[in-house]
């Protein structure tokens, strides 16, 4: 396996919709936002979002067979040509509802003792 984190936009009538494929724990955890209320995930891509953007995710995590789905709202970007060689993208925080706490906890499990790392990620 390796560390990808794969963005794309998917094919779908309605823009915002974002793809994203996560194949190690240590992708995850550098996706991971702890440190929003209902937890996020950062999204590569080149695309403009603002803040305050609705988006609707599909996160495929590791081996786990089913994407899930979660919508959330854009609460982090990182530009284009960031300060030291940072990913542009965004960090989306999972909104208050069923998907966005199932996304949060499953991602917390998945994490465990990890999460406490003070390793960088791709928004601290």
């Amino acid at each position: 396996m390796s560390d990808s984190v794969e963005a794309r936009q998917s094919i779908a009538p309605r823009p915002g919709v974002l793809s994203l494929n996560i194949n190690s724990k240590s992708a995850l955890y550098a996706a991971y936002i702890p440190l929003f209320k209902n937890g996020g995930i950062f999204i590569p891509t080149p695309r403009i979002y603002n803040i305050g953007d609705e988006v609707f995710m599909l996160i495929s995590l590791m081996n786990e067979p089913a994407k899930l789905p979660i919508a959330g709202t854009v609460a982090w970007i990182t530009p284009a040509n960031a300060q030291n060689n940072r990913v542009q993208g965004i960090g989306v925080h999972f909104n208050n509802d069923e998907s966005g706490i199932e996304a949060k906890h499953k991602i917390e499990n998945l994490l465990g003792g990890v999460m406490n790392s003070t390793r960088p990620t791709h928004t601290m």
